[in-house]
């Protein structure tokens, strides 16, 4: 969340990053509210103030004297008792409002209402061409038998799916090699839960708006979508020294998502599955935007590498205002190409939030001088799967529909194509 100073100071800018961000948020109610909370809190530090100047004179009075100043205080008790109860109304209506604030996106990022008004920023790597009709994973993979999206709807429901044979070790494969990537990159590994208390998603800022494609448990906890969630809850209400940022973590979590916004799109296939798995990239540093753009390049950067590493076209894209997320101050992502719906397809997403989550989580560290201050936070995905598996098998397919496995995952698969004799 933002600081209720910087918003009542920097109301405008506030105001025209909600709009550039498409989100609807009464600003102007919030400072109402504000001044509300200011006032009655400061009636009561004043009550409080006078019931501790009559307890003192009690400890001297007398008979009628001391009648008059429990009648006092009787009376005072029960108007801060009042003023107390306004004050709990008052706090729930502004704690609501300052989660529904969005972060100020950054100047760079472009206008726009949804991602298709993304702004491509570069390509890479050459399309393939091909002598036949290239065809879809779904195909290749039922072909092959690797795959089987049927009896995963059965078993599973909709979206569901097995991997099977080859396709288990081309998925292991991957993240045996994004292990070794991503990890030589100074990241500290970890495995994170994907059963996630509230607070961890109101921190991150996927609650209260996301709630509907969440999966909710009868206890109350949340599956998440991405391991950021647990990650970024790792500190949740600690402190740390200014020496141990910035904190790097490459985390692995399986990952959960009901696609409620999704019903009819990517039906088929790997695209857009309820569960899959994926390496995060989060990283927390100082709180100096200069260091959270370093960041935030380096991060894309990691990715891009990974993705030329397979020799898979793909190009980066700056999200526009209309596809940001309540936190984030600028998104990039990476999509990946797809012959077979000649189009790219999003792969990853590397993001910043300033002090927007460590707010929100109660995270902070003790700067050089002694102050306290909340970290800037980042995050972005290294890759997931199944969905690379997409544009690997897709683009490495050849004619006799067996698929060529790419040169940097032939160590981990064990051969150098998937099917055939």
């Amino acid at each position: 969340m933002l600081d209720i100073h910087f918003i009542r100071e920097n109301a405008d800018i506030v105001k025209a990053g909600a709009v550039k961000k498409h989100i609807d948020v009464d600003i102007d109610r919030l400072l109402a509210v504000d001044d509300e909370r200011k006032r009655i809190r400061l009636e009561l530090d004043t009550k409080r103030a006078e019931q501790t100047r009559r307890s003192s004179e009690m400890r001297n009075a007398e008979g009628e004297e001391r009648e008059k100043l429990l009648e006092a205080m009787r009376h005072l008790k029960n108007g801060m008792s009042e003023q107390e109860e306004k004050l709990k109304e008052v706090m729930a209506e502004w704690q609501k409002l300052m989660l529904m604030v969005p972060n100020v996106p950054d100047m760079s990022v472009p206008d726009g209402e949804s991602d298709a008004d993304n702004f491509e920023v570069r390509k890479w790597g050459t399309l393939p061409q091909f002598s036949f009709e290239p065809k879809s994973h779904v195909e290749l993979m039922t072909a092959l038998d690797i795959a089987d999206f049927e009896r995963g709807a059965k078993v599973a429901g909709f979206r569901g799916y097995f991997l099977k044979g080859d396709g288990v070790l081309l998925a292991n494969a991957v993240w045996q090699l994004a292990l070794k990537h991503f990890s030589a990159k100074g990241l500290a590994l970890m495995s994170v839960p994907s059963l996630v208390r509230r607070e961890s998603f109101m921190g991150t800022g996927y609650l209260p708006q996301g709630e509907e494609d969440l999966y909710k448990t009868q206890d109350g906890e949340y599956l998440a979508g991405t391991g950021e969630v647990a990650t970024m809850g790792y500190y949740m209400n600690e402190t740390l020294e200014a020496s141990a940022l910035p904190v790097k973590f490459l985390a692995f979590s399986p990952c959960f998502r009901r696609e409620a916004g999704a019903h009819g799109k990517d039906v088929r296939g790997l695209i857009r599955v309820h569960e899959f798995f994926k390496w995060e990239q989060v990283v927390l540093c100082r709180a100096e935007h200069d260091e959270s753009v370093r960041t935030h390049e380096w991060l894309n950067r990691n990715t891009e590498e990974f993705i030329e590493l397979l020799k898979i076209p793909y190009h980066m894209v700056a999200n526009c205002g209309g596809d940001l997320g309540l936190g984030q101050v600028k998104k990039y992502d990476i999509e990946l190409w797809v012959p077979g719906e000649k189009k790219y397809r999003e792969i990853s997403s590397a993001s910043y939030f300033h002090d927007f989550q460590t707010r929100r989580l109660n995270i902070r560290y003790r700067d050089s001088e002694g102050n306290m201050r909340f970290p800037h936070s980042l995050n972005s995905t290294a890759i997931p799967t199944p969905r690379i598996l997409v544009s690997i098998i897709e683009n490495y397919q050849q004619e006799d529909g067996t698929i060529r496995v790419p040169e940097a995952l032939v160590p981990y698969v064990g051969k150098s194509i998937i099917g055939g004799a």
